[in-house]
């Protein structure tokens, strides 16, 4: 076991709506990336203990005697999948063994999983573990996979209150929008700009004076992307780590804003110096707009 084992998700799985604590997602997402691409059963998976807490990250070597109350709270823990008209509900551990004499912990999927995990051949989502062991923000792992499994249309749209469901975001303080950007958003992109394989940048679509909807833009951080086991694929195409055209949507967005019209190179600048929030660029724009002369 170790950071660089590959996990694959069926993107049905990795757009439900469920809210697990940091330290749940990062439990099921290692016990994921031990499932091998033959397996057609969910085994059960053995990690030294020792090595499965310093794998996640936890420091506190209290959380040595909590581990069993995580794993005992993560059991109880359903979620919902939509299949065309029926309702699927589904835990995501199978089974849990803590082998306390032989330090020794054993982990197994719950069987509810096996579609959305096992024999994959379209519609799925591949990606490091190490991508996520890194992220300190719960919200920040669900972005990151919603945003991998759609990285091959490096932009999309999604509904705010969607956006909310799907990462979990139910805390009363993250009703406020302005609270939800600084704790969940620029969280995110801070995090996975920085270490990650993937970064984003993204557009408040607003109807009236209220945000409904973000749009990402998605890009690809080469030079942390160098599994080439790593793949999207889906009914509309196979993303490969190809070169993309860095922020060119972005760039005509800034010049769509300029009605004196500005060029590819006045808007790259305007960009940068806008650490690439299209919002910010609107907002000044507006203001000197308004100014005379």
């Amino acid at each position: 076991m170790d950071k660089d084992y590959i996990v694959t998700k069926s993107n049905k799985l990795i757009v439900c709506n469920y809210d697990l604590s940091l330290q749940e997602q990062k439990i099921i997402l290692t016990v994921a990336s031990m499932v091998q691409p033959q397996d057609t059963e969910f085994k059960e998976y053995e990690f030294k203990i020792k090595e499965f807490i310093e794998l996640l990250g936890i420091k506190d070597q209290s959380k040595y005697t909590e581990l069993p109350k995580i794993t005992k709270e993560l059991k109880k823990k359903v979620f919902e999948i939509e299949e065309g008209t029926d309702l699927i509900q589904v835990s995501w551990l199978g089974g849990v063994r803590y082998k306390r004499k032989e330090g020794i912990l054993l982990l197994s999927l719950d069987k509810g999983l096996k579609p959305y995990m096992l024999e994959l051949k379209e519609m799925y989502t591949s990606y490091k573990l190490s991508n996520v062991l890194s992220l300190k923000s719960k919200y920040s792992i669900r972005i990151y996979e919603i945003l991998k499994s759609n990285l091959f249309k490096k932009c999309i749209r999604i509904e705010l209150e969607e956006l909310k469901k799907m990462v979990g975001a139910k805390a009363n303080y993250l009703k406020v929008y302005a609270d939800f950007k600084n704790k969940v958003l620029l969280q995110a992109q801070k995090e996975l700009n920085e270490t990650t394989d993937i970064g984003f940048e993204f557009e408040e679509i607003k109807t009236g004076r209220k945000v409904t909807s973000i749009k990402f833009y998605i890009k690809t951080n080469k030079t942390k992307n160098k599994a080439i086991e790593e793949a999207c694929t889906t009914l509309e195409g196979k993303y490969t780590n190809e070169e993309e055209k860095p922020y060119t949507e972005l760039i005509n967005r800034v010049k769509s804003i300029f009605e004196e019209g500005i060029t590819d190179l006045e808007a790259k600048f305007i960009l940068n110096t806008a650490k690439n929030d299209i919002n910010i660029i609107k907002e000044k724009y507006d203001i000197v707009s308004q100014m005379k002369k």
